[in-house]
């Protein structure tokens, strides 16, 4: 097994890395990057190289060098950052993806791209969303994500490309610190907290939206990827989820470790806007059913170990 990450120095990938090299051995990993003081970063821990995943030439020199058989394509410019620049985001995100899933049928590479709840949009059913349903996302991050999932649906109907995927709730980690999403607030809040007691939240308050620790989103990544191909009904992509909770509830739970933690808001119309349209909770029966997904993780135990990390992490 010869794994490649694109997109290795992100939120996930940072993460992703050593837990691929822990399940599937050092030797076999091979994490990429466009930046060069990311690969640079990276080296010193796992086998990296640069490469920018839009271009297809450098792209499948790669993995024909390294003998590539699965890849983690995890580029993609996110949400609130997307909104900025849409047209940049679809050549980013698309373009990766599209020479993802070329390279994948010419040399035989099974390939995991995450999918999003951004996915979803204001026609969603919004309580327990279904694995199947309307998606109407009004965001282009979202426009993305449905198109990617179709897409990859597609190679795999028409040229048997093996491509899988989750519908990502927000990922909270106390690694890599996130990039531009909506649910950012989830992991900016411990930092805050931890070091001057205080936090401004961008997010109203009784918006819920579904998250994820990242330890469960890293084991949703090689699980479904190491899971029979004969009980995958769904493939791209399968909704995943662990807790649903609002900014409200997050700072409760806070709170009870921090008792003099103080919280405001100051609403980001955009980010209000994304976080409304999104899902307040994922069913995630079909992941259950098809490749046994069960979290490990939920809103008590994320918060003191994120407390803990955070602590030890600015000290």
């Amino acid at each position: 097994m010869k794994i490649l990450v694109v997109g290795a120095g992100g939120q996930i990938g940072t993460e992703l890395i050593p837990h691929l090299q822990k399940t599937y051995g050092e030797d076999n990993i091979i994490a990429a990057d466009l930046k060069s003081d990311i690969v640079e970063r990276l080296s010193k821990s796992s086998r990296a190289v640069m490469l920018d995943a839009t271009d297809a030439g450098a792209y499948s020199e790669v993995i024909r060098e390294q003998k590539i058989n699965r890849i983690y394509n995890l580029v993609a410019l996110l949400s609130a950052t997307g909104e900025k620049n849409p047209q940049i985001a679809w050549k980013i995100n698309m373009g990766a993806l599209l020479n993802s899933l070329e390279i994948s049928k010419e040399y035989g590479c099974a390939l995991f791209t995450p999918s999003s709840i951004g996915a979803f949009g204001e026609s969603t059913p919004h309580t327990k969303t279904p694995q199947d349903t309307v998606m109407r996302p009004n965001t282009m991050y979202g426009v993305c994500k449905v198109s990617g999932e179709l897409l990859s649906d597609y190679y795999y109907h028409r040229f048997g490309v093996d491509t899988r995927s989750v519908r990502f709730p927000g990922i909270i980690s106390n690694g890599a610190l996130p990039g531009g999403g909506t649910t950012d607030y989830a992991v900016e809040v411990f930092y805050e907290i931890v070091k001057i007691g205080n936090f401004t939240c961008p997010i109203p308050e009784n918006s819920f939206m579904d998250m994820l620790y990242m330890p469960d989103a890293l084991r949703a990544c090689t699980e479904l990827m190491d899971a029979d191909p004969a009980k995958l009904r769904h493939r791209n992509s399968f909704n995943v989820t662990a807790m649903s909770f609002s900014p409200e509830i997050l700072f409760a739970e806070i709170k009870k470790h921090v008792p003099g933690a103080n919280f405001n808001y100051d609403i980001d119309p955009v980010k209000a806007a994304i976080a409304d349209s999104w899902p307040d909770s994922l069913d995630d029966t079909c992941a259950r059913e098809e490749w046994g997904w069960k979290p490990e993780w939920d809103l008590s135990g994320m918060v003191q170990d994120m407390l803990k990390a955070i602590r030890v992490k600015l000290a």
